[in-house]
């Protein structure tokens, strides 16, 4: 069972922006959680792509594509968030670790090495990964008063989510794992 009063109980939790979210970089995102602790907290904005492909990312970084190429021109690189955005995170399944790997999870890992990008274009990448720039970032305490002002609901991740390229549907896809539809939600939390 989650301890609510541990530092890192959001961790591996999607923030789903609530519908009155007036932030135009969050509204109707999805955020994976990553990092929570004391000093404060880290996402990645699972559902934004970008007009950039992977393709783009290889070129742009000087990896040579071993493999068909094709796909990667089809695959979406995420605006991860406001925070680093000339900096790459991949999200990937745990089953292999890069140079730089953060295990968040037994299944979910945070990589920001160029050496995945290279195993990824070469047929030796992780089977399951998500490319995106920039990231979300909180100061301590700040998501906690967030949520209190029912900016952010927060829904254990669903790894299958994260990777899928189904991104106008996550936002309500993550909600439903509580059984909730957003359109239904009244703006305003009551406090009691």
């Amino acid at each position: 069972m989650t301890n609510i009063n541990s530092p890192s109980y959001l961790e591996n939790q999607f923030l789903i922006a609530m519908p009155q979210m007036e932030d135009s970089y969050f509204a109707n995102t999805v955020t994976y959680l990553w990092k929570h602790n004391d000093e404060g907290a880290l996402g990645i904005v699972i559902n934004k792509p970008l007009e950039a492909c992977v393709a783009d990312i290889f070129d742009e970084l000087g990896i040579e594509c071993n493999i068909e190429e094709g796909p990667f021109r089809e695959e979406a690189v995420l605006a991860g968030g406001p925070v680093e955005r000339d900096k790459g995170f991949i999200i990937h399944n745990a089953e292999k670790n890069w140079e730089s790997s953060v295990a968040v999870t037994e299944e979910i890992s945070i990589c920001t090495s160029k050496s995945i990008l290279e195993d990824i274009a070469s047929g030796n990448g992780p089977e399951n990964y998500l490319i995106a720039l920039g990231c979300a970032g909180w100061e301590a305490g700040q998501l906690e008063r967030e949520i209190i002002a029912n900016t952010w609901l927060t829904v254990p991740a669903d790894p299958a989510l994260i990777f899928s390229s189904d991104y106008e549907n996550k936002t309500q896809r993550a909600a439903s794992i509580l059984g909730v539809n957003l359109q239904q939600l009244a703006p305003a939390a009551g406090h009691s």
